[in-house]
């Protein structure tokens, strides 16, 4: 699969913002603006849990998605607070975010944890939104690349190459994210490839890999930028060849600032169509 026919993906992560009616109203607002568009990229809307209902209704007649923020790996069960992939499908959600960093700091995520929710998204027929990023200490320490790659073998441990096929990567370093710092876009691209490099490395004996000379497992998904992404950086970041796309936080809880992020990304669809 080439860089013409990976998913463009514009995914809000709404975070802890959002009360049930203000979701709805961003959501209705969202599917306003680009009710007339053509050539839209894959839209994600991920409101908190509380949300997920009302934001599912008012996008029920529009191509947009819907993504949950984080789940359980266990399907029921005495799990206080934890809400389980079986619970989300019955919403109609239709993706799930693994492994962001804030779960990773601030609730003890491992790269076990992301690995045992990749396997139950992909179990429930969610498309998670596979989470992977560096902090600044770990970036001054030129640790980059070993962590990402790290990241993403652990996660896609025991999973077999025709699964992955259906996940979405988001390098998000974790030092731009919500700090207004800004990732140098043709850095974002060099570690996506990097991204693309390991996925394939890692298929690169399974048989379902087919002609390794031709086909490399990490051309196949598509992989996301997420850390400060606004309107004034969009245009530079779908420019790159390797960046299929934008998980979005602070910019996606507007909808003035998140459809620029669609309109930008259409640019490149466009591009893409007139070169098949």
């Amino acid at each position: 699969m080439s860089e013409n026919t990976r998913k463009i993906i514009i995914a809000g992560n709404w975070k802890m913002h959002k009360t049930r009616h203000k979701a709805r109203e961003l959501a209705e607002a969202i599917v306003a603006a680009v009710k007339h568009h053509q050539d839209l990229p894959e839209i994600v809307l991920c409101p908190p849990f509380t949300a997920l209902l009302d934001v599912v209704q008012a996008v029920q007649q529009s191509p947009i998605k819907v993504g949950a923020q984080n789940m359980e790996h266990r399907t029921s069960g005495a799990f206080t607070g934890e809400i389980s992939p079986t619970m989300l499908t019955d919403l109609g959600v239709g993706y799930v975010i693994i492994g962001h960093s804030e779960r990773r700091q601030f609730f003890a995520e491992t790269n076990a944890s992301v690995n045992l929710k990749l396997k139950a998204a992909l179990e429930h027929n969610l498309t998670p939104i596979v989470c992977v990023g560096e902090s600044l200490d770990e970036r001054e320490a030129n640790l980059t690349d070993s962590v990402v790659s790290r990241q993403v073998a652990a996660a896609l441990t025991d999973i077999p190459q025709t699964e992955s096929l259906k996940l979405v990567i988001a390098y998000e370093p974790i030092w731009a994210i919500g700090t207004g710092k800004h990732c140098p876009s043709q850095e974002a691209n060099r570690v996506a490839q990097l991204i693309r490099r390991t996925v394939s490395e890692l298929y690169r004996n399974d048989p379902a890999s087919g002609n390794s000379d031709k086909v490399q497992a990490g051309d196949s998904i598509s992989v996301l930028y997420g850390g400060s992404v606004k309107p004034s950086t969009i245009d530079e970041l779908m420019d790159q060849p390797d960046v299929d796309g934008a998980l979005v936080g602070g910019a996606s809880l507007q909808a003035e600032e998140f459809v620029p992020l669609i309109e930008s990304s259409q640019k490149r669809i466009k591009q893409q169509l007139s070169r098949v």
